[in-house]
């Protein structure tokens, strides 16, 4: 199944006095990259949520942010009254010697200052249990997620097999033209070698002739890159249906189709199967960069 790289998924939790919010969101990237954010008294689950992610994502830039509150007794934060009575001592010898009132010093300002709050330290007990919270909502996010990213991808596949049909129709065009690209050089040929020896009336040299053709004609020769390209449209549908990640796949199936059409446009020598190419070519660059999207 074709999934998209981008999507979003959360989950929430409440009970008593405590709640969890997760939120998970992906965007492209060449590779699998992890950015987790957590409160730090949930530091612990850092790597068993990393492990829960690479699960579920091969590829792409997954943001993964928790939020936590605990409104019951003391919070996840405390006051160290130690360092705070120590600021507020020293706050009131500057306060005495500058001539100012106590009752200047703002106290909401004192709790930012370095060591007056910290971190609670919950019990092994607790941490047990917000693992297990962690644990179960972080799948019900990256599921949520992964629905998203399946409905995204839905729709790239819509697109991407629509540009293939682009390529394929006018790849059809440009086939029809094959045998007449050498069958106008032979008669632009002649027609040069006629004028160039009316005057001497010499006959021309059937066979030499020939021999031009059959080297031009193996030279503009694009029934090869023809099916090759032919063959990497049909390739190209079936790793689409692939139930593995398929973005990587794509993408290098995509620039070995530019190579083809490319060389078909270097060697065809004929000013209509070019337009064809540019029209093919839009295609494979517009597949390329849908591609970019799957994971």
């Amino acid at each position: 199944m074709l999934k998209s790289m981008t999507g979003f998924g959360d989950a929430r939790y409440e009970k008593d006095d405590l709640s969890f919010v997760l939120e998970v969101k992906t965007v492209n990237n060449r590779y699998l990259k992890t950015s987790i954010k957590l409160p730090e008294v949930l530091a612990f689950a850092e790597s068993e949520i990393e492990k829960l992610i690479k699960e579920q994502v091969s590829r792409g830039s997954v943001y993964f942010n928790i939020y936590m509150k605990d409104s019951g007794t003391g919070g996840v934060a405390e006051i160290n009254q130690t360092a705070a009575f120590y600021y507020l001592d020293q706050l009131k010898q500057i306060t005495h010697g500058a001539q100012m009132r106590d009752d200047e010093i703002d106290l909401v300002r004192l709790l930012f200052l370095p060591g007056v709050t910290q971190t609670r330290l919950y019990s092994d007990i607790d941490n047990e249990r917000f693992m297990q919270i962690i644990a179960e909502h972080a799948k019900i996010a990256l599921e949520r997620l992964n629905v998203m990213r399946d409905h995204e991808g839905l729709a790239l596949l819509e697109d991407l097999r629509k540009n293939c049909q682009a390529i394929a129709d006018n790849l059809g065009l440009l086939e029809k033209l094959t045998p007449e690209v050498v069958v106008n050089y032979q008669a632009k040929l002649e027609s040069r070698v006629n004028d160039l020896l009316a005057n001497a009336r010499l006959n021309i040299d059937q066979d030499a002739l020939l021999r031009e053709v059959a080297i031009f004609a193996d030279k503009c020769d694009i029934n090869e890159e023809i099916s090759r390209l032919r063959a990497h449209l049909d390739q190209f549908d079936k790793i689409c249906t692939s139930e593995e990640q398929v973005g990587r796949r794509l993408d290098f199936l995509t620039q070995e189709m530019l190579r083809e059409a490319n060389t078909i446009a270097s060697k065809a020598n004929n000013a209509q199967i070019s337009q064809f190419v540019v029209e093919i070519k839009v295609a494979i660059d517009r597949l390329r960069e849908q591609v970019q999207n799957v994971e």
